[in-house]
This record gives C-alpha cells, sequence and structure tokens, in this order.
C-alpha cells in the first residue's frame, strides 16, 4: 500500500517528573531529510531522534518540535550573579558621590540591573530525560506512520481510478489508430490525383503501382502507433504493481509517468486524425493529475 508524504503527528511521554511533547511534520521531499527544533537539554539526542523516525519513514521532510516540562517537587532556584550586583552598585555609589546625594542606592535599585537574577540550572537525570523524548517520538512517529498509510489509501484510490481512465481511453486510441494508414494512403492518392491534373494531358504520365505501394507503406509504418499502445498497455500493468507493492513507491512511478508521457507524445506526433489527437490531449491532462498525485507518495 502507498503512502503519502504529507502528515502530522504529537504525542507525549512522561518518565519520573519529567514529560515530553513531541510533534511531527512531514512534507514532500525528494529524499529523507530532518528539521530538528530540539531543547538545549535535548541536543545530544538528536542522532537517536533520527534513527526512531527513519526506521518507519523513507522520503519526505520530517519537522520535528519538543517541549521538555520538569514537574519535580523541588522548588524553582535562582541563581545571582553577585560580581554582576557588586559592579553595577559600586557604579551607582559614584553617581550619588559625584552629585553628593543623601541616600545611598537602595535594593531596588541594585535589582533594576538586567540579567541580576536568573533561574539556576537543575541537573535533569539524562535516563528519564531519554525515556521521555524517545517514547514520545516513537508514539508521534507511529501515528505519524499511520496516517500517512491512511493518506496513501486515499492517493490509491484516486490513483487506480485515473489508471483506470487511461485504459479505457487507450481503447478507443487503439481503434482510432488503426485507421490512421487507410487516411495517409487516401491523402497520397489526393496529393498524386492533383498533381496529374496539372500535367498537360499530352504528356503521358504513368505512375508505377508498385513505387506508389512502396510509398503507402512508408507512410504507414511512419503512423504506425502499434509498439507505442503495446508499451503502454505495459506501463499500465507495471504502474498498478508498483502501486501493491509494499516498497516504496514514489520514484518507480515518477519514473513511469515520464514513459508515458515519452509514449503519448509519440503518438500525438504521428496522429492523422483529429480524434486520436483530442484523445491524446485528454490522456496527457490525466496524465497530469497523475503526476501531481505521484509528487506526494513516499
Amino acid at each position: 500500500m502507498i503512502k503519502s508524504m504529507t502528515a502530522f503527528a504529537k504525542a507525549s511521554e512522561s518518565s519520573g517528573h519529567i514529560t515530553a511533547d513531541a510533534t511531527i511534520r512531514s512534507y514532500n521531499s525528494r529524499f529523507l531529510d530532518f528539521a530538528l527544533h530540539l531543547p538545549e537539554i535535548c541536543q545530544p539526542f538528536e542522532e537517536e531522534i533520527k534513527k526512531i523516525i527513519s526506521g518507519l519513514h523513507q522520503r519526505g521532510r520530517i519537522e520535528v518540535r519538543i517541549n521538555i516540562e520538569d514537574d519535580s517537587t523541588e522548588p524553582d532556584l535562582y541563581q545571582a550573579d553577585m560580581v554582576r550586583a557588586e559592579s553595577y552598585f559600586r557604579v551607582l555609589t559614584q553617581i550619588r558621590e559625584h552629585l553628593q546625594l543623601e541616600s545611598g542606592p537602595t535594593l531596588d535599585q541594585v535589582l533594576s540591573a538586567r540579567n541580576l537574577i536568573q533561574p539556576a540550572k537543575k541537573e535533569i537525570d539524562a535516563a528519564l530525560l531519554w525515556e521521555a523524548v524517545s517514547g514520545a517520538v516513537e508514539s508521534a512517529s507511529a501515528d505519524l506512520d499511520r496516517m500517512r498509510c491512511r493518506e496513501g489509501e486515499n492517493l490509491y484510490k484516486d490513483l487506480a481510478g485515473r489508471m483506470d481512465f487511461i485504459e479505457k481511453s487507450l481503447a478507443g486510441v487503439e481503434t482510432l489508430a488503426k485507421e490512421i494508414p487507410k487516411i495517409y494512403r487516401k491523402r497520397l492518392m489526393e496529393r498524386l490525383d492533383r498533381i496529374t491534373a496539372d500535367i498537360n494531358s499530352r504528356d503521358s504520365v504513368q505512375i508505377d503501382p508498385v513505387r506508389l505501394a512502396q510509398e503507402a507503406a512508408i507512410l504507414a509504418d511512419k503512423s504506425d502507433v502499434s509498439e507505442e499502445i503495446v508499451r503502454l498497455h505495459s506501463h499500465i500493468k507495471q504502474f498498478r504493481e508498483v502501486m501493491d507493492s509494499g516498497d516504496s513507491q514514489g520514484r518507480k512511478l515518477n519514473f513511469l509517468i515520464q514513459e508515458f508521457n515519452r509514449e503519448f507524445n509519440t503518438i500525438g506526433s504521428k496522429a492523422g486524425h483529429a480524434d486520436l489527437s483530442h484523445r491524446v490531449v485528454d490522456l496527457k491532462s490525466e496524465l497530469e493529475k497523475i503526476r501531481e498525485q505521484v509528487q506526494n507518495i513516499e
């Protein structure tokens, strides 16, 4: 079953007092590439996170965002930059003395210095942190895979219907194509009639029937699209087989679309029938819709 490359999933996992929230989005991409937005404490886990995701996903741009919450019962700790505080106090004192002010610097004035007091960095248990992060990433990645599969089912139905349309239209092309040699032969005879009509009746003009047959055969051969039609039927069969395979199908289907387009162009260039030309245009239009859908397949 085919998979879509666009999907979204999120999951949370707790380990002890640590909770990790993982959000994953995936978009179209020729390859598997990552955009990780991790808190500083999760930076060491970057490669491991990629391994977890790449175990389920083969193509697409994967964006991962992780948030960490520490629900430990310890009170929030803060620390003061005493060097900055002392320096700031000295400057305030110098200003007071220079301006001959009576009151000295107050605590509120000292605390007005930016970044003087900051939250103290907590030491988080790396094992607990990784257990929460890995669990959240694994759950979100699995949900993302399920969503991509569900979207893939919709893509499968759409592509199968469009491939049925191409196969049905191809039967009509095949019927019309059989008339092309007759059309070319008729045109050849009409052209010869016009040429001979312009020649003076006193001139003896004789058309070699063998030569005429050869020219007609050459034109028939140039207008024959039976090989292209045979290859198109083969492409349709292979397209369906690829869709039903368990491998990553996007690249293979995209290659087959190029082959379809090549055969359609060849038939169009050989078409000597307005109806046939119109059918080829309809087929190429349908192929373009398939191409757009295939770009979204893993």
